[in-house]
């Protein structure tokens, strides 16, 4: 892993001053960085019944569908509010300063569907915790969070104790 984390370009004061952004774009650019990293994510649940992988919003849908191709599995976007065109569900969460919302179509996951859920970055949790709600309110089965990159001075993986958390890159 260490090969894809040189991959990583490291933007300082981006957002904000004082953060130092994870920019994964080097990593998709390099097409064996980005086969790499979909190949170890999906070779991590291969021997699971993966029926659908969901991505959130917005790099979470470059890993996802090939994770899911890989998997033999479909793919169901989770999005920001006002872009999904179909029946949906809202998921109000938590921000540093403030909240947001996610949505998922109303048909994007069948009771009893196995469930990867895939993001870029594991943070403080708070947004795949979120999406992991919405997609169980659906009746879907958690069987991973998987992420590029976890931040783990931030204690992510506490708000998603109860999932297997796979994380390729770690901070």
């Amino acid at each position: 892993m260490d090969d894809l984390k040189k991959l990583v370009r490291e933007v300082p004061d981006f957002p904000k001053k004082g953060i130092v952004f994870k920019d994964i774009t080097p990593l998709f650019q390099n097409p064996m960085g980005l086969k790499g990293a979909v190949e170890a994510i999906s070779n991590h649940y291969k021997n699971k019944t993966v029926d659908i992988v969901v991505g959130a919003e917005a790099r979470g849908f470059i890993l996802a569908p090939t994770i899911a191709f890989n998997l033999g599995a479909g793919f169901t976007p989770i999005r920001k509010p006002g872009k999904l065109p179909y029946e949906k569900i809202s998921m109000s969460y938590a921000l540093e300063y403030g909240t947001d919302m996610l949505e998922i179509h109303k048909d994007g996951i069948k009771k009893g569907q196995q469930v990867l859920m895939v993001d870029d970055l594991l943070a403080t949790g708070g947004t795949m915790s979120a999406c992991c709600k919405l997609v169980e309110s659906l009746g879907g089965n958690i069987v991973g969070c998987a992420f590029l990159i976890e931040l783990t001075f931030l204690n992510g993986k506490k708000a998603l104790n109860k999932y297997d958390v796979f994380s390729l890159i770690e901070y």
